[in-house]
């Protein structure tokens, strides 16, 4: 009776059509978030958990779905449903899904009234909208301005949400209308973005979003609690399904050859995806057999003097895309061609055109130990569900507001020592990874606040003792100095046995185009 309630026929212009409800567990993925995809009157996700299903079926961000078991964030699916609707009666169904709505207060931003509000009231004969105007064309650092004209205070922070330029400093908190102003009004705002990646941005940043709406609006920007609607899980079951089948996809056509060193183009390690399924790609050998693993770091890759030789090759290729596939940015999904399926084409013509053979075996690299005892942690909370995120933790408080150039932000809930430290490794310790070896048992409360790597090169990873830390005197934390002033975690260099890929055999130049 489930196999046939889960496959309905109907007609879809006149023209007969299988609308059927399937799941199936994903495969591995080198991108872990979830794909959806809308065609032929189905909805197909894919690499989802059950709670970005929840998220999709509810319309609610991730972060207030609460409760829930542990492998809510872990296990993935791929599922074809027919509607919003009907994915909720698949989750109702299959994963024996039971959830309550509920309130609880957490972070949000306010706009608030000064004294002497600058708005220019609307006449209500123009459209109303807002729109973002950039001093310099394509600049992330150069001021923008975001014009409003016959707007309410209600539908201007609906707006500005929305915009990436703004993202630096409101995060992904609500921003809620709290001024009491009533009516449509014409007004611009002017302020610096901020690349939370960028050290220097924030270092000739002119003017902040909350001094801009002090000094242009005469509003306040400041953060309260306030009351957001939860989806409480109360009971889920993890179905019984068989792993999706297994593909092998490959460019249509690919040509490859050495780059021209005096060709004005893109550096040595680069990818372009154009709409309609056109690749291009400049890398060495061994950054393309690291990318096609999943972009794996350069020191997990092994295979001698071959992938020394400098060569920067440039590939040309056509990747088949469906028609009605999006064009634009999308997490994992550029124009229209999956980037985990980009990689897979790669592989397969690296296999092809360099003969490339490998395996993958565990071999000890550089790394980190978490070698302290007495560390300053917090018992975890066991109602909370194992899992990171990227915001503050129980008390609210994020210090990203006050220190931009330390943007990044994770509270870990409900984990033990040596699962904290495989979520740093994702990230902070990327290449050289980071191993528990602290004996402290039990689980725990992490929140921690650093900046990204990517602010300061190799001196975020110093060759010298882990515990002597440059001092940064532009506010910016490494990940080393966070741990060890905020959560009194001892680290040590250390050799740590991981997954290192290693090259059985491979050409230095490929076969012919």
């Amino acid at each position: 009776m489930r196999k046939l309630t889960a496959c309905l026929a109907t007609l879809l212009l006149s023209e007969q059509a299988i609308l059927c409800q399937e799941i199936t567990a994903s495969r591995p993925n080198s991108l872990p978030e979830m794909r959806m995809r809308f065609f032929a009157g189905n909805y197909k996700f894919r690499n989802a958990t059950l709670t970005d299903l929840i998220q999709t079926a509810w319309s609610v961000d991730t972060e207030n779905i609460v409760g829930g078991p542990d492998w809510m964030d872990v296990d993935r699916f791929d599922v074809t449903t027919t509607s919003q609707e009907s994915l909720k009666g698949v989750l109702k169904d299959r994963f024996e899904l039971v959830v309550q709505n509920s309130s609880r207060d957490l972070p949000a931003w306010a706009i608030t009234a000064g004294r002497r509000p600058q708005l220019e009231k609307a006449e209500g004969t123009e459209p109303g909208g807002c729109t973002l105007e950039r001093a310099v064309p394509y600049s992330r650092s150069a001021p923008v301005r975001f014009v409003c004209r016959s707007v309410t205070m209600a539908a201007f922070a609906t707006a500005l949400s929305k915009v990436r330029d703004a993202s630096g400093y409101l995060f992904r908190y609500r921003l809620l209308d709290r001024t009491g102003i009533e009516g449509a009004w014409n007004f611009s705002l002017k302020w610096s973005p901020r690349n939370i990646y960028l050290r220097s941005v924030a270092a000739r940043e002119t003017i902040s979003l909350p001094d801009a709406f002090e000094s242009q609006l005469g509003l306040k920007l400041s953060m309260v609690k306030a009351p957001t609607p939860v989806l409480v899980v109360e009971h889920a079951v993890a179905p019984r399904v068989k792993e999706s089948p297994a593909s092998a996809p490959q460019f249509e056509v690919a040509y490859i050859k050495p780059t021209d060193p005096k060709a004005q183009g893109p550096d040595c390690s680069s990818i372009r995806v154009q709409p309609g399924g056109r690749v291009r790609i400049d890398m060495t050998l061994k950054g393309l057999i690291a990318e096609s693993f999943g972009d794996i770091s350069p020191d997990r890759i092994e295979g001698g003097r071959k992938l020394t030789n400098p060569t920067c090759w440039q590939i040309e290729a056509k990747a088949p895309v469906e028609e009605h596939d999006a064009v634009g940015w999308n997490g994992p999904v550029w124009n229209g061609l999956d980037i985990d399926t980009m990689r897979k084409m790669l592989g397969a013509l690296l296999t092809e055109r360099f003969k490339l053979a490998s395996h993958a075996e565990n071999r000890p690299i550089e790394g980190y130990a978490i070698v302290s005892g007495g560390a300053k942690l917090r018992k975890a909370e066991p109602t909370n569900r194992p899992g990171c995120g990227e915001g503050p933790g129980a008390d609210g408080k994020d210090p990203r507001i006050l220190n931009p150039v330390a943007s990044r932000l994770i509270t870990c809930r409900n984990m033990t020592l040596a699962q904290f430290a495989a979520e740093l490794n994702k990230d902070a310790f990327r290449s050289r990874p980071l191993v528990d070896r602290s004996g402290v048992e039990g689980r725990y409360d992490f929140t921690i606040n650093f900046s990204p790597p990517s602010v300061f090169g190799n001196i975020a990873f110093p060759n010298a003792n882990a515990s002597e830390v440059p001092s940064i005197p532009d506010g910016a934390i490494t990940i080393l100095e966070a741990l060890k002033g905020q959560l009194g975690l001892k680290l040590e260099p250390a050799k740590v046995r991981v997954p290192v890929l290693v090259v059985d055999s491979v050409e230095e130049t490929p076969t012919e185009n």
